[in-house]
């Protein structure tokens, strides 16, 4: 069977900052390989475009450039934020949680949950960068597809890979 719409694919892979001999980003390998259901837009789009027909046993390496996979940094996604949001009941400030460099996750007008990394605060406000990690990054991949396989009905309604054990993942 080839990776086709809605088909569980089974892979392992590499991915490394700018071309193969870069910084290593993440690994899934045979102990720990990537499990999803292709073409339900979970995915990078021209990542799956690279993917498409791939069979069992086949390997893989490709890059994708900032603009196919997690884009540019953006001005309009460094945001400035009262800091009483971020308060606790007793309006204090866990001094764990505004640390330079560490992530946030914020609620976006959708409900939708963004993360967002500390630039910097002040006793007004809050500087954060809510561009993703990877924005503005080259990435390369390589790995193998391990196995190719049609999914259950429950797996097309929930439009996602289901664990035999009935563990859901997404």
């Amino acid at each position: 069977m080839t990776i086709d719409d809605h088909a569980i694919v089974t892979l392992t892979y590499e991915v490394r900052d700018g071309d193969p001999s870069g910084p290593l980003l993440e690994r899934m390998d045979v102990n720990y390989p990537f499990k999803f259901m292709f073409g339900v837009g979970k995915m990078l789009p021209a990542w799956e475009r690279r993917i498409f027909g791939l069979k069992s046993g086949m390997g893989f390496a490709f890059k994708l450039d900032p603009e196919d996979a997690y884009g540019v940094p953006s001005k309009a996604h460094i945001l400035k934020m009262p800091l009483q949001l971020f308060q606790n009941e007793r309006e204090q400030i866990d001094p764990a949680l505004l640390v330079e460099g560490q992530f946030v996750t914020l609620t976006d007008g959708d409900g939708k949950a963004v993360n967002a990394k500390i630039l910097r605060w002040d006793d007004q406000e809050v500087t954060l960068d809510a561009n993703h990690a990877l924005a503005g990054k080259t990435l390369f991949f390589s790995g193998a597809v391990l196995d190719v396989r049609k999914p259950t009905v429950d797996e097309l309604i929930q439009k996602r890979f289901i664990d035999l054990g009935g563990v859901r993942r997404e």
